[in-house]
């Protein structure tokens, strides 16, 4: 077991840096989700090591992992679970599908038609699926990292603006530094082949994936408890109202922050506070997270894209009246 809470965020970070180079906002930014409760969506080009992020965090915590990934033929069943005829009974009997998970990787989440993308949003607000005419009660800890491709919109569909909300925050991935990148092809070329009976086949980075968790789901637990416990003034929780108050008053946005957005803020700025070993939250927390909690919640106007704005730019714009 994790000697102390913050020797749980050391250990998960040392564990996934052992199979995935760099990307340590990304790793932070899921950790704030899973000490949070926040589902996560993570936008980036292939290639970037989404799913292998998602894995080796889920591994390292030992917790119930299930991988989906969404094809425009899915149905809501195929997440959710569904009730079969038993025919030596002549009973219906339930059978639990990948939803009853403690962290659900929704791969090319936007790849699924709107009416599956519905049966994943009752999961991801309430913590609970109907199958049939029960409800079910989800495991806990539940958490959903979604991933989506942004150059691909062939065969998508554009997650509503309701869904995008239930995300606490949503990260954009970048490319690995040059170094970065010269360290993963390193890594690839010392991995081996993976021998099965007299066939074998290159390993990847999927296989070296440790086995044996660092830590278990009650030094999760704890470290939910110390994330409770960190100190949130006044005068933050102010900057924060003002802060969603802003994006819904500037003239180039359409469609402003609900109050999920100032929630968002907060927890996850005491979830940074914690991965950073302080007990308190700074104003630096508020915009280190802006763009991740603010950019998949607000719309500009027709006239704003006509003119080439972008939503960043809009943004700086609102953090900068707030500084």
């Amino acid at each position: 077991m994790i000697a102390s809470q913050q020797d749980f965020v050391q250990a998960v970070r040392a564990r996934v840096a052992e199979v995935v180079v760099g990307q340590d906002t990304v790793v932070e930014r899921m950790m704030i989700a899973l000490m949070t409760g926040g589902h996560l969506l993570l936008i980036g080009v292939p290639g970037t090591a989404k799913t292998l992020l998602v894995d080796a965090v889920a591994r390292a915590i030992d917790l119930q992992f299930s991988r989906v990934q969404f094809t425009i033929d899915m149905l809501p069943s195929d997440i959710l679970g569904s009730e079969i005829l038993d025919q030596s009974t002549g009973r219906f009997r339930t059978h639990k599908g990948p939803a009853f998970t403690n962290l659900l990787l929704a791969d090319e989440i936007n790849r699924a038609a709107p009416k599956v993308q519905s049966a994943l949003l009752e999961a991801m607000q309430e913590r609970k699926v109907t199958i049939g005419s029960t409800s079910y009660t989800l495991p806990v800890p539940f958490l959903v990292i979604a991933t989506q491709n942004p150059i691909e919109q062939a065969g998508t569909f554009e997650l509503p603006e309701a869904q995008l909300d239930r995300f606490m925050l949503c990260h954009r991935l970048t490319y690995p530094t040059c170094p970065q990148e010269e360290e993963v092809l390193r890594r690839q070329l010392a991995m081996g082949l993976k021998r099965s009976e007299e066939g074998a086949m290159p390993k990847t980075a999927f296989d070296m994936i440790s086995g044996e968790p660092v830590c278990r789901r009650g030094d999760l637990t704890e470290a939910m408890e110390a994330v409770q416990r960190v100190h949130v003034s006044d005068v933050f929780l102010k900057h924060c109202v003002e802060f969603v108050r802003l994006t819904r008053a500037h003239p180039s946005i359409e469609l402003g922050c609900s109050p999920r957005a100032g929630l968002a803020i907060v927890q996850a700025a005491r979830a940074r506070a914690f991965v950073l070993g302080r007990d308190y939250v700074v104003p630096e927390d508020l915009f280190e997270l802006a763009e991740d909690v603010v950019l998949h919640r607000i719309r500009l106007s027709y006239e704003a894209v006509a003119e080439g704005r972008k939503s960043a730019q809009v943004l700086e714009e609102i953090l900068k009246k707030l500084g």
